[in-house]
């Protein structure tokens, strides 16, 4: 088990810089405004050869528990609890304030060890304000810069007591001993661990998408509040349902373009979008007492564009009244709007009241399956028969299109390519129902169906023989 480092101190002396620095990748948002993290962000890290779990925190202030700012604390303190070594952050350019003190006093309670990281260190006014830091009593401050990368075998020979090298490998194989020695058990193909299946949640500001997930999880991992646009980053985490592990995604609230004016909601949207790009299923969270907005429309083009799967889940049904009417209605509207997954799986539930969570987990398990199908090309060539005598593709400046045959290229979603005589000119009408009429055939219901035309002389899957 990889030891766990805490990334901690007041806002905007460098911690989500240090934190994208050790997991190598720009994961956490980065901002000139105070206060952008907020809830725990946790990676992978590496520094030199030692290997360890990161975990990015909201800056520490001082406010009531209940106030928002009160809510980061605690997830905050949350995360220095669980930690095996915290580095505390402190900005070397102002030197170190009263509030650094007074948290350097609350994370020495902690019983923690504490390395004090003295950041914004290059020049001579960050050498000044390290020298200054050691009036914390925390130690001796480790002067770094996060966004250069000075500092770094400093910070390394401060962590190596706490962080276990990496297991030595065999030079014959290059694997680690314990690798060897599952070999050596026999261990199978079968055995290894399954692959985490990657679920996004996505939805309008206070559509209840970090309060859905610390339901699933049974914790309060993401922070929540009556406040609109609490999460900023997109923060995963690791679950399992049923036996099979599970990667969820909560993402910051997508408002209408037209209304994000701020830089640090434009990041955060972004972020949103990086996720649903690399997400397997997304979850379409739409409020039911408010059902299907404009902005949960262009929500649910944007996935169906990207190619995943997805499943809509109707939160907060234990506020409506007319359940039966509201659900009827509903189902109606879903179909007339969203044309382009059609058939989409709808769910009644509740994140707060944890209703209808098996239901929603079931649909996206389902959606997943259905996103991996293959149709073989013998089936599709049938498929093709019968859909164009049924419905011939139309005349196009007095000419016939010829179709000839189909095969799937990719799953992933399921992309078919039809070969023809002139695809240019078969109408995006003739498209669509093709489209429509592979969804129902073979019950890709909600997937979204990519099909491309192209020129072709023959059909290369027919038996010349047999001619």
């Amino acid at each position: 088990m990889p030891a766990t480092v805490a990334l901690v101190g007041r806002p905007n002396v460098g911690k989500s810089t240090l934190f994208n620095r050790l997991v190598g990748k720009r994961l956490a948002l980065v901002d000139d405004t105070p206060g952008v993290t907020r809830d725990r962000r946790e990676g992978e890290a590496r520094l030199g050869d030692l290997s360890f779990t990161a975990v990015d925190t909201a800056g520490l202030e001082e406010s009531g528990d209940e106030s928002l700012t009160g809510r980061m604390r605690s997830q905050t303190e949350e995360a220095i609890r669980s930690a095996d070594v915290v580095l505390f952050l402190i900005d070397a350019r102002s030197g170190p304030i009263p509030a650094d003190a007074h948290f350097a006093e609350l994370i020495r309670r902690s019983g923690r060890p504490v390395i004090l990281v003295a950041n914004k260190a290059e020049g001579r006014l960050g050498s000044d304000g390290a020298l200054e830091a050691y009036s914390l009593g925390v130690g001796d401050p480790v002067p770094i810069s996060a966004e250069h990368g000075e500092g770094m075998a400093d910070l390394y020979g401060a962590l190596l007591p706490f962080v276990d090298e990496p297991p030595e490998t065999d030079e014959a194989t290059g694997l680690s001993d314990e690798a060897d020695e599952a070999l050596d058990d026999g261990e199978s193909g079968a055995d290894r661990p399954v692959r985490p299946l990657r679920i996004c949640i996505v939805g309008r500001p206070n559509a209840g998408k970090s309060t859905l997930i610390n339901r699933m999880i049974d914790e309060e991992r993401l922070l929540t509040g009556p406040e609109a646009g609490i999460t900023r980053d997109s923060i995963s985490v690791d679950w399992e349902w049923r036996g099979r592990p599970v990667k969820l995604f909560d993402t910051a609230g997508m408002r209408r373009k037209a209304r994000v004016q701020e830089k640090l909601e434009k990041l955060s949207v972004a972020d949103a979008l990086r996720a649903i790009r690399f997400a397997e299923v997304v979850v379409l969270l739409i409020d039911a007492t408010q059902p299907l907005e404009k902005q949960d429309l262009h929500i649910a083009d944007l996935i169906a564009n990207e190619g995943r799967a997805i499943v809509i889940g109707v939160n907060k049904w234990d506020l409506v009244e007319d359940t039966s009417k509201t659900w009827a209605d509903l189902r109606v509207e879903c179909e007339r709007l969203l044309p382009q997954i059609r058939g989409v799986t709808m769910v009644r539930m509740s994140g707060l009241m944890g209703e209808g969570l098996d239901k929603l987990m079931e649909a996206a398990v389902a959606a997943d399956k259905l996103w991996n199908q293959r149709i073989s090309t013998a089936q599709l060539n049938r498929w093709l028969a019968t859909v164009i005598d049924r419905h011939p593709p139309p005349a196009v400046s007095g000419r016939r299109i010829k179709i000839r045959y189909a095969t799937q290229a990719k799953s992933r979603p399921p992309h078919i390519i039809v070969f023809c005589s002139r695809p240019e000119a078969v109408p995006e009408a003739y498209v669509r129902y093709l489209v429509n009429d592979v969804r129902e055939r073979f019950g890709l219901a909600g997937i979204p169906i990519r099909l491309s035309l192209r020129a072709g002389s023959e059909n290369p899957y027919h038996d010349k023989n047999a001619r």
